[in-house]
């Protein structure tokens, strides 16, 4: 970890004539731009799977109709489908899964005390008045919702839940142009286990983001709302 903590620092020490005492914060967001763009030849891998399962649809209509009265035999002609066509429905899944290390380095350097038996001075370090390594409980025991720690968590909120609402519309209005199923017949996403209550849950994921905010370190928050940023950003790209 000692190895990721000098990556940050050295970030930092580029950044500080433009950042001054934020410096580490804005290395913190040009890391989270960095790891995203590396992992977005995934997420336009997976804007190519979400077409192409879309463009499934007229298929797999025609399976429900043949195996109406068998739903395990029309699970397996779905999941064979897929197989033959070389189509993941999970494929959306893997951007997120990559990212999942360096959220967790971070989270964990700035919430350890020491780095290789010495003081972490990473702990040190601010977005404004706000310490990376705080949370915002600590922001509302010190000065309340409005001191100055607590107004950085103010507008944090206020721009993700921004970025959420955004989002949800994006998300809606993507699977809004999905082939409509037919009456009475179960969506096609159901007969992948699982991807039915994700499909559910999807448009409000964004959301989640302001309970990251409120109860991780600042330093992992400002990563997961850059993060979030970016997704909504590319997805309005790669799914328009």
């Amino acid at each position: 970890m000692s190895v990721f903590a000098s990556l940050v620092d050295g970030l930092a020490d580029l950044l500080q004539p433009l950042f001054g005492a934020s410096a580490a914060a804005a290395a913190i967001v040009l890391f989270t731009a960095l790891v995203r763009l590396l992992v977005h030849p995934l997420s336009r891998a997976a804007a190519r799977g979400q077409k192409a399962r879309a463009a499934l649809q007229p298929r797999i209509a025609e399976l429900r109709r043949k195996h109406a009265r068998n739903p395990e035999k029309l699970q397996r002609a779905v999941l064979d489908l897929h197989a033959a066509e070389k189509v993941s429905p999970l494929s959306g899944c893997l951007p997120s899964l990559c990212q999942l290390p360096a959220f967790f380095l971070l989270y964990h350097l700035f919430s350890s005390s020491e780095i290789g038996g010495r003081a972490n001075g990473l702990l040190a370090h601010q977005l404004l008045a706000a310490p990376l390594g705080g949370r915002w409980a600590d922001a509302l025991g010190d000065g309340g919702a409005f001191g100055g720690a607590g107004l950085v968590y103010v507008a944090l909120f206020a721009f993700v839940a921004g970025v959420a609402a955004f989002s949800y519309r994006l998300t809606k209005r993507t699977m809004a142009r999905q082939p409509m199923v037919p009456a009475g017949g179960a969506d096609a996403g159901e007969q992948v286990p699982g991807l039915g209550a994700i499909t559910k849950v999807m448009p409000f994921m964004s959301f989640f983001t302001l309970v990251t905010v409120a109860v991780m370190p600042l330093a992992a928050a400002l990563y997961v709302v850059t993060s979030t940023t970016w997704s909504a950003v590319e997805r309005a790209v790669l799914y328009r």
